[in-house]
């Protein structure tokens, strides 16, 4: 045994941590981190192994998986490491910044045991239900609407004047959300991203959500919602309104960033940008290279160990969170293969009882996006003002704050 596993070992469980109380907790919600994630994981590896002592927000810890194999190890035994963090959600300051993300909610993501099972069962049918022939269309048709707001000027910022109104738009569209229910969603959305007004933000969005539940049990439809309110499983309005918006929120942020992290992949790598519109390589390949190496989101899957327990030579205590960092297990080198064409062995989606149910959702979209704009725009190029992408900062997510581009004007498409 190492001297690092002897004082990892020694260290007592009431200090809550895997580490002795005075080592250094990585911070992943910092500029620096989020400027080049992958050299923070590199040297956490070195320094760590499999675990590395991480800091969420300041004074919240966190331990984060970095290897594969422990990662699939933690993820399919939900009996030792549940996700529910109602009990260390109570340790947690209520202004924290990564409570409202993390906190329990009724909703599978965020239950064990029974709980799971019936919201699980809610949510992947509200997904199976959707026609994907139809979304095609629906992601079509918009697509070409928004390139045609600005293709012929010959520049555009592809997350505020395309990625973003798609994604939001084509959820609408599967929630099956009225015009009027809409624009309250799109202000409360608006103030959160924009960070301006968080309070706000979470009534406006809350408030327009449960107004689409009561409408949906009033007027179903062939959406999301309705589906939700009509299974078996017997989801109370509150309920339903947690999984509408689960979709919204984790829906929005992981389409978003899936196509725009795609797309500065295309137009930045000349592997990809050459071959994908010469017909030699897909959008789809294009798409699981960035699933493995800057998945949309790097840094969650979190679970909550029931009990202090060893993994990895490694103290592990009772409900502190256990977070899985796909970007990382995607890149240790004891799993990683130098092909990625055709391999999707990566954990974007997760693995096990938790892994995403609507991962046929998420190709289609993304794919049809991507498509649609490099036909009208072939000749597309970054426009990066400092020549290198700026990244949000944020402990969980990997996200551009804006990919300008410029092309050859274009003249609109007939819609």
């Amino acid at each position: 045994m190492s001297t690092q596993q002897s004082r990892e070992m020694s260290c007592p469980v009431v200090h809550h941590s895997p580490i002795p109380a005075d080592e250094h907790r990585i911070p992943l919600h910092t500029p620096e981190f989020a400027a080049d994630p992958h050299r923070y994981y590199r040297e956490m590896r070195g320094r760590y192994g499999s675990l590395a002592p991480v800091e969420l927000a300041p004074g919240v810890p966190a331990t984060l998986v970095i290897a594969y194999r422990t990662a699939v190890r933690i993820l399919n035994d939900p009996e030792r490491f549940p996700a529910d963090p109602r009990t260390w959600q109570q340790s947690v300051p209520s202004d924290c910044p990564v409570l409202p993300l993390l906190e329990w909610r009724p909703m599978a993501s965020r239950c064990s045991g029974a709980e799971f099972t019936r919201y699980r069962q809610a949510i992947t049918a509200g997904i199976d239900s959707v026609d994907l022939f139809s979304l095609r269309g629906v992601v079509e048709k918009r697509a070409v609407e928004l390139i045609n707001s600005f293709c012929a000027d010959g520049r555009a910022d592809l997350i505020r004047q395309y990625a973003f109104p798609l994604v939001f738009d084509v959820i609408n569209h599967m929630l099956g959300c009225p015009p009027e229910i809409y624009d309250q969603v799109a202000a409360g959305t608006s103030a959160l991203i924009d960070g301006g007004d968080a309070e706000t933000g979470n009534r406006l969005l809350g408030e327009a959500l449960m107004n689409l539940v009561t409408l949906k049990r009033a007027e179903p439809g062939r959406d999301i919602p309705s589906t939700l309110l009509r299974h078996p499983s017997g989801l109370d309005d509150i309920e339903a309104s947690h999984h509408v918006s689960q979709i919204y929120g984790g829906g929005i942020e992981f389409q978003l960033n899936l196509i725009v992290n795609t797309l500065l992949l295309i137009v930045s790598d000349v592997r990809f940008g050459d071959n994908v519109l010469g017909g030699n390589l897909s959008s789809r390949d294009a798409l699981d290279e960035v699933l493995f190496n800057d998945p949309p989101v790097a840094n969650l899957l979190v679970t909550y160990p029931r009990q202090p327990i060893v993994i990895d030579d490694v103290w592990l205590p009772a409900h502190q969170p256990v977070v899985i960092s796909m970007a990382a297990c995607n890149n240790d080198p004891e799993v990683r293969s130098t092909e990625l064409t055709g391999n999707r062995a990566h954990l974007a989606w997760g693995v096990g009882p938790h892994a995403c149910p609507a991962q046929s959702l998420a190709y289609l979209i993304a794919e049809c996006a991507i498509d649609q704009l490099l036909d009208v725009l072939p000749e597309i190029r970054i426009d990066l003002t400092d020549g290198v992408p700026a990244w949000r900062p944020g402990p969980f997510h990997r996200a551009l704050t804006e990919l300008p581009v410029t092309f050859p004007p274009a003249p609109p498409l007939a819609v």
